[in-house]
């Protein structure tokens, strides 16, 4: 990665969560050509578990046939890809396979649905015994399905996976990240990355980037305004880069942020489905703001959420009948159209910049985690008075 990498997280528009059941391969396709144009290097897309792996000893032959036409689709565009496995939380919903239920536990904050149904339960521990094992066999599975492939960046092992739950400590999450880091290093010789995400820093979720981080080549983070109770505003354009620069404090790494953006507003509106939101020009005020941000501090690059809005059809659908605001935060219109962040990302990647240093820690792990939840709002009210962009 010699200069800063731009990119978007993908869900078809016409399918989202069900793209594998619905696949259309054409749709991707014309998507991932329009990326290219916009100057995007890397895409980031999602396995949803249940597709992949229907029971805890079977990867289904025909989705894996699809994911390696997806990457084959995203090498012809010249697009490197981050594919996302164990997937898992995704858009306010656990969506999970139903071996992989604990019938003893209550889902809690957020909806599972199995089998294109809401169930009651959450998921069983899958940082240990049975459950990890049965990761761990798909990682070698789809490691040596893809092995090599040229298009894959890194694999992702979770998106935001302690929404999934919470491990029982810090080590058993990084013995978790360890395991399948090596497997699929093994099996495919591509490296991997995860999914973290604001509240792994807002909350002690016994996760910490210094020990789960340790086999990753590098570390990566996801970060809204809207999501952060210590925002500014919903376009407070330091809540990422300060995300950013504490990550890498405490991994020791260098940090790929991978999902950062907005949901745009309806006209008229301030709030959407009870959460802040911006119109498409302050949407794309607020990219133009981040990204020079995320580049002049050293970060490896910026994915936003998401590449386009959703069908509206889909909108009684799970997750959208819930969260109606995920239908919107697209680069894209649902009907194709570009809003103002696509036009700064492109800007932006015709500049070509390259990486730029790492900068020094702000803060150190263990007191930062003994002090929470104060010291998060003390840490940023300092990282504000060293930053005047």
């Amino acid at each position: 990665m010699a200069r800063f990498l731009l990119g978007a997280n993908y869900w078809p528009r016409s399918s989202a969560m069900s793209v594998w059941s619905r696949f259309d391969l054409g749709e991707i396709d014309e998507d991932f050509a329009r990326m290219a144009g916009l100057g995007l290097d890397v895409v980031r897309f999602f396995l949803l578990w249940e597709a992949f792996q229907p029971q805890p000893d079977a990867v289904d032959a025909s989705a894996l046939e699809r994911f390696v036409s997806v990457l084959d689709r995203a090498h012809a565009h010249k697009l490197r890809a981050m594919p996302t496995l164990f997937c898992g939380h995704m858009s306010g919903v656990n969506w999970l396979p139903a071996w992989t239920l604990d019938r003893s536990s209550h889902s809690q904050r957020f909806r599972t649905i199995s089998g294109g149904v809401v169930s009651r339960y959450g998921i069983g521990d899958f940082y240990r015994g049975d459950l990890l094992e049965a990761q761990r066999f798909f990682a070698r599975t789809i490691g040596a399905c893809a092995r090599e492939h040229a298009a894959i960046l890194a694999w992702d092992l979770g998106n935001e996976f302690s929404n999934l739950r919470v491990p029982r400590s810090p080590a058993e999450a990084a013995h978790w990240s360890g395991a399948l880091t090596h497997d699929l290093f093994e099996s495919s010789n591509i490296g991997a990355t995860g999914g973290l995400h604001g509240e792994d820093l807002g909350e002690d979720r016994h996760i910490r980037p210094s020990s789960i981080a340790e086999s990753w080549p590098y570390a990566t983070m996801h970060g809204y305004p809207a999501y952060s109770p210590f925002a500014r505003s919903a376009d407070d354009p330091e809540v990422v880069p300060f995300l950013y620069e504490l990550t890498g404090s405490f991994s020791r790494k260098r940090v790929l942020f991978s999902e950062f953006g907005t949901p745009v507003c309806p006209p008229g509106a301030r709030l959407v489905a009870g959460k802040p939101c911006l119109d498409d020009e302050e949407g794309g005020a607020y990219a133009r703001a981040v990204l020079p941000r995320l580049q002049a501090r050293g970060a490896l690059g910026a994915f936003w959420w998401c590449w386009t809005d959703y069908d509206p059809a889909l909108a009684s659908a799970p997750p959208f009948d819930e969260a109606p605001h995920e239908l919107r935060f697209g680069m894209l219109r649902a009907d194709g159209s570009e809003r103002p962040v696509a036009r700064a990302f492109a800007e932006f990647a015709r500049e070509r910049r390259p990486l730029a240093d790492a900068p020094p820690p702000i803060a150190d792990e263990a007191e930062y985690y003994a002090g929470l939840p104060a010291s998060l709002p003390q840490v940023y009210a300092k990282y504000r008075e060293r930053h005047t962009f």
